[in-house]
């Protein structure tokens, strides 16, 4: 059993991805949900992801925040959803979900983030798959990981060895 963050850019399919997990049965936090964060892209609070990575064994949870790297020593897995940006763009720009990526302005910042910041998600992956893969795969892929049977469909990046134990 582990403790997953499944991270990426807007579009990649965090979300997607998590509600599928959700659906068979896993513990799984959305954090642009609910009050994870303080507002749109802000820091995860950190006294409830603290609390949450402290009491809960397993769990998939999905995001990308400011703070992620003060928590990634106490997820067992750091997978990266990575998709071509132009790809990224149609799926925010259609999906009925989230209306976040419909402007031309967000639509360039999620470029730019494209270029800046999945470079820096990539490096603290331990894991990267591809968001373009069927829905199903995606998810057989984040479960195994959950539950401690990886396969080998995933990309060369070892599993973090530095977990912290609470």
């Amino acid at each position: 059993m582990a403790r997953v963050l499944i991270t990426g850019m807007s579009g990649t399919g965090k979300s997607t991805v998590l509600d599928v997990l959700a659906s068979r049965g896993y513990l799984t936090v959305d954090t642009d949900l609910y009050g994870w964060t303080d507002g749109e892209g802000g820091p995860w609070d950190a006294t409830r992801m603290g609390d949450l990575l402290r009491t809960e064994r397993t769990v998939v949870v999905s995001g990308a925040a400011e703070n992620q790297g003060d928590f990634l020593d106490r997820f067992e897995h750091v997978v990266l959803l990575s998709v071509p940006v132009e790809v990224a763009i149609e799926r925010v720009r259609t999906r009925s979900n989230n209306s976040y990526g419909r402007t031309i302005e967000e639509q360039d910042r999620i470029r730019r983030h494209f270029a800046e910041v999945e470079p820096l998600l990539r490096r603290s992956a331990t894991a990267e798959l591809d968001g373009r893969l069927p829905l199903a795969r995606l998810a057989d892929e984040v479960a195994g990981l959950a539950d401690g049977h990886p396969t080998d469909a995933r990309s060369a990046v070892p599993p973090r060895s530095d977990t912290a134990e609470e």
